[in-house]
Parts: C-alpha cells; structure tokens; sequence
C-alpha cells in the first residue's frame, strides 16, 4: 500500500482515478487549488485533502510531505500567451518539492506526440535526458513535452504516460466528437479529419496509472500508450454514427479551414469552448499513434485486449443514457473563470454590489421546490424567455466564453464545483440553497442565489441575482441590462414557483418551462 498524491483531483482525470486507487488499497492525498469541489465527492471521507498551487513551492512541498508516489495531472489548456510559462514554472516547482520530500515516483500523463519528432526522452535508439527540441509540434505539445522532460530529469523516477484522445463519457475529446457527429449529418471539415490517431478508452488510461505504481525504481522513462485501432478523425465520426445507430455521414474535407478558423467553427457547434478547442484542434493536426508498447512489460494487456474504439464509444454512451457520468471535461475550473466566492461586505473590493432580489410564494411542499432547484439549467432550462437565454450564451461564445452549453453532469444532483451551462455551483445547502458563479465573459463578477425556505406553513422561493462591477463598464453594463432583469428574472421567479407547483402533483414530470 502507497501514499499517493493526485494532483488535479477536480479534473476528470483526476476525479476518476482517485476511486481506483482506493479501490486498489492505497491511501489517497488530494492536491487542490481549492478544496471546495472535492466536498460533496463520494470519496472525500477516504482521503486526505491539501489546499496547494503547483507554482508554490512552500504548499507544494508540505502537502507531498510523507508520500510514496505523486501524480501530476495539471495541463493548462487555456490559450495566452503565458501558458507555456505557466506550465513550465509549475512542473519545475513541483518536481523539486518532490525530490526534497523524497517522493519515490512520479506518474504524469500527457500527450502523444509523432513519432518522427525528437523530443521523445528514453526512447530505445536516442539518447536518455537529451531529447532535444519538439520542433514542429504545436504549443500545447511542445509544453507537454516540456513538462515531462522537466519531471524525468527531477531526480525522481518518473513514468511519462503519453496518450492520445481518450474516449469515455464527459471527456473532452469524446464530447466534441460526439456532438459534432451527432449535429451535422454532413459537414465540410477542415484537412486534420484525416489526420490518423490512436485512441485510447478512459478505462485502459486509469488501469495503465494505478498499474505503473509497481514499476522498478530503475525505470525512468516514457511510454506511449494507446488502444488498438488507429484511426482518422472522419473514421471515428463514422464509427460514433454506426455505433449510435446514426445514418452514415456524409464527410467533406476542406484543405483552407486553419486550426483557428476549426476552433472557432468547433466552438460554435459544441459545448466545448473556442479557448480549449483550439488546442484540441492543434493536437488532432499532428500524426499521434503509438511508437512503441513497451508499457505491457510493466502492466500486461488484459486477457481480452485493450478496449476497442467502437467498445469504448459504448461504453460512454451507455453512461450518458444512465446517467452516471462521474466527472466531465468542465468539471476542472475553466481557464480565466473568476474563482473569487461571493463576498459577504457590500464594500467588497472597494465597490458596491447590484442585487436583484425576488421571491414568491409556492403552493407546494419544499421537497417539490428544491427537485426543481437542483434540477435546474441543463435539458430543463432557466424557466424563462428560453431564446433570451440561448442569445446570451451565443454571445458569450462568440466572446471566447464557455456559453450555454456545457449542460449538466448529472440531470437532477448538483455537487459543488459542477459546470451547469454557463454557472458554476459554488455552495448547496441541500434543501435550502443553491450559489451559482458566473463563468461567462462579464466586466464584472455575477451570482445568482436560489433557496428553498418554509415560512409558517407555506414553502417560498427566494432568488437573488449578485453583480459586482468592474470599472465603469461594469457599471454601464448593469443599467444596460437591468430593463431586461423584470421579463428574465420576474418570469424565471413565477415558473419555477409553478414547476414545484406541477411536480408536487405529478412526481414524473420534469417538464421544462
């Protein structure tokens, strides 16, 4: 049994792998930015939890305190111009606080690039710590591979799983793959379609980390790591349609379409922001199949083989359809989001606050009106002038926003630090609040508040829309909109107040307002 340290435990990575390891019969420490999300986790009681950056080295070294193996799941994938910086400032931050407090492994898992390129270290035939530059690679795959260069020269053994797209229920390849077959019947797509990759199930990732923490001391290299089938990105649209019982789909290649144009043009057609669709669309422009599988000397491949494309596909469909889908690609704070909680002085920050606040009486228990809160955004809506809605999270996507369409991870439970459109749950009190964090583009930071309270022996609604400007923009941009709040926040108060009112008489319905 190890101690082991997950890094981006709020991810979807690291939210996954986390029960796998205590399942496995390893003691579990969480490194987080924020702790807050990982409260409602089904785990959170088996593990210990530290509040750390990466790029700290005082909070890094204490919380890798007394630990056997660390794994470092921490990738920007924001664009910038400082990203590289970023990534760079954090691996070596972390892989010196790993070798002061005596860290016996390192696991890192990213990315799979061509192997033609130089910049592949312990790979047979070139020599160890001298892979060179990883010229030709696009930003995001060249800081990758720095970051793993940094970690395998730390002093420390490190493992470097380099992965292609993964495929599983909520993650973020597997979302925009699955949105775009599903929305476009025929398309014209930029030249990466035909780009071949190897990809890899959710599954197979998570059984290689937990399966690597055996490996010899003496091991101090990377392992490329794919499952069977290589395949182009218009081989997988095609056999997400054939899998999903989709008529075939008809695929055009359009050689003129740049990865900031497919960026934009991915961004418009799914939930996937155009600020990490960018550099997904970068890394499917690069060759990425498996150079080696020297992986299976360390963790053999099961008995039946490594899970097949088409068997992946179904198996993260049939999660989406029960669902139990258990952390998505929004589950990780989305870069440039604010992250400030909601202040409790009115003179926060040397400002004021704008607050929109409305209640209204329900003809209906609490525990109607709370399923409706909880079950709120998503397939279900904001109960109110739906197009309103649609229009804001359209501009916002145009503005290099997250938009409206992340939806939900689960239809009817929230937990905190879950995407919910264009929100984020920053605080539930079951059965009595829910705290919503704008992540949409704002000269400002914005709330909005919904509780469930009884007052004598009537259930009342309460909302309450929180706006804390920034600069005079800010200010402008509230008295812009504030004609808007009686038609969007009046009716969303009277509909969910009536939505209790239909589920407490029929407990089936869930019907969108």
């Amino acid at each position: 049994m190890a101690l082991c340290l997950v890094t981006g435990a709020t991810g979807y990575i690291g939210g996954r792998l986390v029960p796998e390891l205590l399942k496995a019969g390893h003691q579990v420490r969480c490194m987080a930015r924020s702790t807050g999300p990982l409260r409602d986790q089904a785990w959170r009681d088996r593990v210990e939890v530290a509040e750390a950056d990466a790029t700290s080295p005082a909070a890094t070294r204490a919380a890798l305190e007394g630990v056997d193996v660390a794994y470092y799941l921490i990738h920007t994938m924001a664009a910038g111009r400082d990203f590289a910086e970023r990534d760079r400032r954090a691996a070596r931050t972390f892989a010196a606080a790993a070798k002061e407090a005596g860290v016996r492994r390192i696991v890192y898992l990213g990315g799979l690039t061509p192997p033609d390129r130089p910049a592949r270290p312990g790979r047979p035939g070139r020599p160890d710590g001298a892979p060179g530059e990883a010229r030709g690679l696009s930003a995001h795959m060249r800081s990758r591979a720095e970051v793993e260069r940094i970690l395998l020269g730390s002093g420390v053994p490190t493992v470097a799983l380099r992965a292609s797209m993964i495929i599983g229920s909520g993650s973020v390849s597997f979302e925009m793959l699955r949105h775009l077959t599903e929305r476009l019947p025929a398309m014209t797509t930029p030249r990466w379609v035909a780009t071949r990759t190897q990809p890899i199930a959710i599954r197979d990732v998570l059984r290689y980390l937990v399966g690597v923490l055996p490996v010899p001391p003496e091991v101090n290299r990377g392992f490329d790591i794919g499952g069977p089938d290589v395949l182009t990105y218009a081989d997988m649209m095609r056999g997400y349609a054939a899998v999903a019982g989709l008529p075939a789909r008809l695929i055009i290649p359009v050689p003129l379409l740049t990865p900031r144009l497919s960026s934009l043009w991915v961004g418009l057609v799914t939930p996937v922001p155009v600020g990490v669709a960018r550099p997904l669309v970068e890394s499917l422009s690069e060759e990425a199949v498996c150079d080696e599988h020297d992986i299976a000397r360390y963790v053999p491949d099961p008995p039946g083989g490594l899970i097949g494309f088409p068997q992946a596909v179904r198996l993260a469909l049939h999660r989406i359809k029960e669902a139990d889908v258990v952390t998505r690609w929004s589950s990780a704070s989305t870069p440039g989001a604010p992250s400030d909680p909601l202040p409790t002085d009115p003179g926060w920050a040397g400002g004021s606050l704008y607050v929109d606040e409305r209640s209204a009486p329900v003809d209906a228990p609490p525990e109607a009106l709370w399923r409706v809160i909880e079950g709120i955004g998503g397939e279900h809506g904001w109960y109110s002038l739906s197009m309103a809605w649609e229009a804001r999270g359209l501009l916002d996507r145009f503005a290099g926003g997250v938009g409206l369409r992340r939806g939900r991870r689960d239809p009817a439970r929230l937990r905190v630090g879950d995407a919910l459109d264009f929100w984020r749950v920053e605080e539930i009190e079951p059965g009595r609040l829910v705290r919503l964090r704008a992540e949409m583009r704002l000269p400002g930071l914005a709330w909005l508040e919904l509780t469930c309270r009884r007052d004598g022996d009537r259930t009342v609604y309460g909302q309450r829309a929180i706006f804390h400007p920034r600069g005079l923009l800010g200010h402008l941009y509230w008295w812009g909109v504030y004609p808007l709040h009686g038609l969007i926040f009046g009716s969303m108060t009277r509909n969910v107040a009536r939505a209790a009112v239909a589920l407490d008489r029929d407990p089936a319905a869930g019907e969108r307002s």
